[in-house]
């Protein structure tokens, strides 16, 4: 049974819009602890920024999974009191800051390049760039109307 509803539940984490009215995606998005998420559509691509303040690149993980499925995750640690020296110890007053592991994904579309997907990290924003496939356009052939 636990397996079932983790399968279920990640169904519902899958951001999907290709997928059904767009209303009823959005409202099936759960808030992560990692951060804001962008996507957007260029001519050329599919744009991903996610901000992800206090990480470091090797915290964050960039997967695809089951071929058109943007997988992002990582891991916040939660920093702990330290205790080494009775003269120097810290003592957290107040902690907002989330931790914990998060993990977002995205169902892209048909037109996908998922085999050149590049990322990059800066100031904490994590950029994904999945490139699209140039649509062929229909070749139209003109008929000559004969008498």
């Amino acid at each position: 049974m636990h397996e079932r509803e983790e399968r279920e539940r990640e169904r519902e984490d899958l951001w999907d819009p290709f997928d059904g009215p767009l209303s009823s995606t959005i409202a099936n998005v759960p808030r992560s602890s990692s951060g804001q998420h962008d996507w957007k559509e260029t001519p050329k691509a599919q744009v991903f920024h996610a901000d992800l303040p206090g990480l470091k690149k090797e915290e964050v993980k960039v997967e695809v999974e089951d071929g058109r499925i943007l997988q992002i995750s990582g891991e916040r640690s939660k920093e702990q009191e330290e205790k080494n020296n009775k003269w120097f110890s810290t003592k957290w007053h107040r902690i907002e800051r989330s931790s914990g592991k998060f993990l977002c994904r995205f169902r892209l579309p048909k037109n996908a390049k998922m085999d050149q997907v590049k990322a990059s990290m800066e100031n904490w924003v994590l950029s994904v760039i999945v490139p699209k496939k140039e649509e062929k356009k229909p070749e139209v052939k003109p008929i000559e109307i004969s008498d």
